[in-house]
């Protein structure tokens, strides 16, 4: 069994290390653990620093292309290099490392294909009000169009099985986020959430700078 954990990456050199040392390096039932990330036309020293860790893969745009485009090409790489399990996570260290332990294990266990890790928003002091007004509306948005129980849709820290990331077909520009759980929904994708822990953001989020955009998109998927 092949885990391999995917980081989209931009301009993220002063941040990358601290996030790829938080990466679990053992899981019971996976026998390898691989790293990936996605050099999403960075400016800096992101994929030197990526290198010198150790990373695995490193999948290349000549400029930047978004979130969302990144995200499936890392799918695609991690296909391609035989994942049986991808986690994708973030290299702002947001997320806590451990916690990908929590995120595979119902996939280990064959109770779900795609397992979306669930912050405690309203407990979590670096989201503003409006932020964390933002998140909530736009879960409640997408909760509506897949027809599922998922308490924090715009959340990337998620894992998914090999079969669920080949049915998968982003078109969304701003964010994968959304798409991903609404097409999991409609398709009957075994899914489900996880709570999970923060470490806070090292840097601002870039999808909190989208998620106008991603509520625009919402509504327009319910309405559909």
């Amino acid at each position: 069994m092949k885990l391999i954990i995917q980081i989209p990456c931009y301009n993220e050199a002063e941040t990358l290390e601290i996030a790829l040392n938080d990466l679990p390096k053992h899981i019971d039932g996976i026998d390898t653990i691989e790293y990936l990330i996605i050099n999403d036309g960075s400016k800096d020293d992101t994929v030197e620093v990526a290198r010198r860790w150790g990373v695995h893969y490193v999948v290349h745009f000549g400029k930047n292309r978004g979130l969302a485009k990144g995200f499936m090409a890392g799918l695609d790489a991690c296909l391609r290099n035989g994942a049986d399990i991808i986690v994708n996570t973030d290299a702002d260290n947001q997320y806590c490392g451990a916690d990908i332990e929590t995120l595979v294990r119902p996939i280990l266990e064959g109770k779900s294909d795609i397992v979306i890790g669930s912050r405690p928003i309203d407990q979590t002091e670096h989201f503003s009000p409006l932020k964390k007004k933002l998140q909530h509306l736009g879960s409640w948005v997408v909760r509506r169009a897949s027809k599922s129980g998922i308490p924090d849709a715009p959340s990337g820290f998620r894992a998914l099985s090999r079969e669920a990331a080949l049915r998968l077909n982003v078109t969304n520009e701003y964010t994968y986020t959304l798409e991903t759980i609404v097409q999991a929904g409609r398709e009957r994708i075994p899914m489900e959430a996880v709570d999970i822990r923060t470490n806070g953001e090292l840097r601002p989020s870039r999808l909190f700078h989208s998620m106008f955009g991603y509520i625009k998109k919402s509504i327009l998927t319910i309405l559909r």
